[in-house]
This record gives structure tokens, C-alpha cells and sequence, in this order.
């Protein structure tokens, strides 16, 4: 019997991700373990290893496509005595994002296939005259009709998303029946759906039909309707995201501008960003420190340590970040429907600045390592984290962040808090400024301002101004972090 090969989750919030490149083709032999094709997330590109044993049958999902969506098919493995030509297309095929056209339809199929269902329980009925109205509408085979007529909805709903909304397509009798990737190219180019005549099943705009129409056009009465109209204020999405919009071709001619697709990582930075910006409550803290010790310091260390061992600023910060938490353990925690997590050790996440986007390594254990460790881990990370070459345990599972834009020649900025994590820290850029002395006197000295984002479901005024002091102390006398 045929094996369907499917999308893996590669990380516990994976939900999609890109088929980058097949490693076999139809006809391959493969092994369990063996490397079959190369997966992109939002954060990294990584090798998916074939689970059996069998001959590769069919390619499902071809290499470059995006937003395959987790345990969709991808390929199909026959297995020792089955012949690759004779196993059939997989029935789960259309889960998986392989021509948005295609699937959109299956809901239409759906459909037609409660025609017959309909019509034998009618037959059912005519025979059946004793049988009463109660009886007939919960009949096996209307049962049986409504789940694939929910699942056909389900179904058009995930692949429109909500991009799909920002097409005015009507509802009941005058909806526009057109492919969610339809939708999306009409929005874009601004083509008026009712104006296009569909060459799909059943009349269903496709493709096709919109990239063969002139972009702009719209019937004059549409025109005079939307000129009419007050631009239309982005609608509160359920989950508290606001929704796509198009620019007012009024307001920006699309010539003035170049669109470039969102990616994985950018949607799915988007999206957790503004999740936690608009459901977390942050409170921002903020505080000078002076430097001067702790670049003595790290010039000494760097000036004793073996070849290849550099330990930088940031080295410093992560170790001093990592013995605060230790110090102030009520900061280092997670808020959670069930209650607060205490965590018992400090990972610290790094934000590293990559191709589209941002992610965040993380020091484990970091309140246990040197500043030698420290360093050669974070270098590792970030050389990895910008080939997108991490694991998943690599980048998740920390318990505070850092924030590092100094080397920028920021002064001071906030960031938002990375979920679940309860507090974030951003450095700013050391700069000389007068400062006054243990004696009343005005001297020169390294100062930087550091920022911390605070989850005050989690964490209060005075316990972060507490950490924040503690903080304060480590970089100021980096002896301490010695003991």
C-alpha cells in the first residue's frame, strides 16, 4: 500500500513552511534516515529525513513551493513489490498548498458531492412514506453530508487567509466565485472580479483570468461607488491582528512603488510582533551604566586569552543579564493561562539581525558558562542563525532577551517583549558624557542607556527596577561576575 510523505513540523509553532529543493526524484529508492528535500521555515532551512523504506512514486509538492501547510502530502513512497506507476494521487493532496487554484475548488467538489447524497435520500424518502421529517433530516446519509460540507468550508477558509479579505466578493446569491489566488492578484493590481468572465469549474475565476485582464480597470459605476466612499479603516482581525490592506491607488499611483511578497519569516515576525504588542501590557524601565570598568576589564581578559578568543561587549552584557535573573528570580518567568513559570535558569535570547528579518539564538544555561564559552557559543549561533542553518532548539526556549543596536549609534530605543518571555533588554550605544564623581566632581566617563520592556502580567514596577539595579551593578563592577 501506497505511503503518503508528509510536511513535518520542524518546530512546535510550525505551521507552514517552503519546499526549498527535492534531494530524489520519482523512481529513487530511499532508506529510513535517508535525506529526501529541504524544508525553509520562517527562521531557518533545514534536511527532512524519510521515516520508510520504498521507491519514490510521485513528487506532490514541487521544489519552490510556498506555504505548504504541516502533515499536507508532499510525495507519495510505494512500498518493495508495488509498482511506482500504478499508486494514485493522494486523496489528502489538497491540504497542502500545491496550486491554490486547484484547492480552492475542492470545496465546489465538496459540493457536488452532496448532490448524489441529496438524491439518494430522497429515493430513501419516497420509499420510506411512514417515515417522518424528523426521521428523514437526520437520516445516515444527510449526516454524512455535513461534515464534508463543513470540511469543504474549513477547507476554503484556511487557503483564502486573510489576505482573501481584501477583495469586496459579495456573499449568498451575488458572491464572486474566484480561487483565493485569484483574490489576492485582483487586490493587488486593483482588477474588479465582477468585471472578469471565469474559465474554471463552473465558472470560477482562476489564475488565469486575472493576469490576463488589464490591471486598474473597474466598471465606472464601481468607480463612482469607491470615490464616493471614505478610505476603509483596517478592521480588527478575531485573533487582535489588524488585516492586510491595499494602498489607495488614489492616494499612492502603484507605479511610485515596487511590492515585494511577504516571505515566511517577515509574516511570521508580523504576526508574533504585533500579537505581543497588542496582548502583552508592557511597561518600559530605563537606566545610564557606565562602561569604563567593563572595557578595561574585557581588554585585559582579551589581552590574556588564547588566539582565536575575543570576547565582545555583548559577551559581558549576556553573562551580567543572565546572573540578574539569577539574582532576581521573580523576573525570570512566563505568564501562562495556568499560572506564573519561575523559570529555574536563565536562557538568554539574542537577537541576531539576518536576511528578512530577525531571530533569536539562545545562551542556555548562561548564569553556568564563561565568558569564553559565552562567546564561542554566540559566535557559532549568529554564523548559523544568518545561513539559516539553526535548529529549532536553537532559537526557542529562552527566558529574557537582549537587544543589542549600540553598534548603530542608537542611544536608546524599546523593543517589543518576545513571547513568552517576560522582560527584554535594549543597549544602546556607549558614548562619553560628563558625569559627576564619587567626589562632586564633573568627569568623563562611557555611559550607555539600556531600556527594559517588562510584562506587567508578570512582572511589577519594583521587581524590574530591581533586576534593572542588580544589572546595573554587574556592568559596573564586572569583578563580580568573576565570583
Amino acid at each position: 500500500m501506497a505511503i503518503n510523505i508528509t510536511m513535518p513540523a520542524l518546530s512546535p509553532t510550525m505551521e507552514e513552511g517552503t519546499l526549498a529543493r527535492w534531494m530524489v526524484k520519482p523512481g529513487d529508492t530511499i532508506s529510513s534516515g535517508d535525506v529526501i528535500a529541504e524544508i525553509e521555515t520562517d527562521k531557518a532551512t533545514m534536511e527532512v529525513e524519510a521515516v520508510d523504506e520504498g521507491t519514490i512514486a510521485k513528487i506532490v509538492v514541487e521544489a519552490g513551493t510556498e506555504g505548504v501547510k504541516v502533515n499536507s502530502v508532499i510525495a507519495v513512497l510505494a512500498e518493495e513489490g508495488e509498482d511506482p506507476d500504478d499508486v494514485e494521487e493522494p486523496e489528502a493532496e489538497a491540504s497542502g498548498g500545491v496550486d491554490e487554484d486547484d484547492d480552492a475548488s475542492e470545496g465546489d467538489k465538496n459540493e457536488e458531492a452532496e448532490k448524489p447524497s441529496k438524491s439518494k435520500e430522497k429515493k430513501a424518502s419516497d420509499e420510506k412514506p411512514e417515515e417522518s421529517d424528523a426521521e428523514r433530516t437526520t437520516s445516515k446519509g444527510e449526516s454524512a453530508q455535513k461534515p464534508r460540507e463543513a470540511e469543504g468550508k474549513d477547507l476554503r477558509k484556511e487557503l483564502e487567509g486573510t489576505t482573501s479579505k481584501l477583495a469586496d466578493v459579495g456573499s449568498g446569491k451575488d458572491r464572486i466565485k474566484a480561487s483565493p489566488l485569484a483574490r489576492r492578484i485582483a487586490a493587488l493590481r486593483d482588477i474588479d472580479l465582477s468585471t472578469l468572465q471565469g474559465s474554471g469549474p463552473r465558472g470560477r475565476i482562476v489564475k488565469a483570468d486575472v493576469e490576463g485582464a488589464e490591471p486598474g480597470k473597474k466598471q465606472a459605476a464601481s468607480e463612482k461607488k469607491a470615490d464616493d466612499a471614505p478610505a476603509e479603516t483596517p478592521k480588527a482581525a478575531p485573533d487582535g491582528l489588524i488585516l492586510p490592506q491595499v494602498l489607495d491607488d488614489r492616494v499612492y499611483d502603484p507605479e511610485s512603488y515596487e511590492l515585494k511578497p511577504l516571505d515566511g519569516m517577515r509574516k511570521t515576525v508580523a504576526k508574533r510582533l504585533t500579537q505581543s504588542f497588542m496582548q502583552v501590557p508592557h511597561f518600559p524601565l530605563n537606566v545610564d551604566i557606565k562602561l569604563d570598568k567593563l572595557l578595561a576589564s574585557r581588554a585585559d581578559i582579551n589581552e590574556a586569552a588564547p588566539e582565536g578568543v575575543k570576547i565582545s561587549v555583548n559577551d559581558m552584557l549576556i553573562k551580567a543579564s543572565a546572573l540578574a535573573l539569577m539574582s532576581e528570580p521573580d523576573c525570570n518567568a512566563s505568564f501562562t493561562d495556568k499560572g506564573i513559570a519561575y523559570h529555574k535558569s536563565a536562557h538568554v535570547s539574542v537577537a541576531v539581525a539576518i536576511d528578512g528579518g530577525l531571530i533569536t539564538p539562545v545562551i542556555r544555561d548562561a548564569q553556568t558558562k564563561g565568558l569564553a564559552t559565552i562567546s564561542r557559543e554566540m559566535k557559532d549561533l549568529a554564523t548559523r542563525a544568518r545561513e539559516r542553518k539553526l535548529k529549532p532548539q536553537e532559537y526557542s526556549g529562552g527566558t529574557f532577551s537582549i537587544s543589542n543596536l549600540g553598534m548603530f549609534g542608537i542611544k536608546s530605543f524599546g523593543s517589543i517583549i518576545n513571547q513568552p518571555e517576560g522582560m527584554i533588554l535594549s543597549v544602546g550605544a556607549g558614548e562619553k558624557r560628563p558625569v559627576v564623581d564619587e567626589a562632586g566632581e564633573i568627569v568623563p566617563a562611557t555611559v550607555m542607556t539600556v531600556t527594559l520592556s517588562c510584562d506587567h502580567r508578570v512582572i511589577g514596577g519594583a521587581e524590574g527596577a530591581k533586576w534593572l539595579a542588580t544589572f546595573k551593578r554587574y556592568v559596573e563592577h564586572p569583578q563580580s561576575m568573576l565570583l
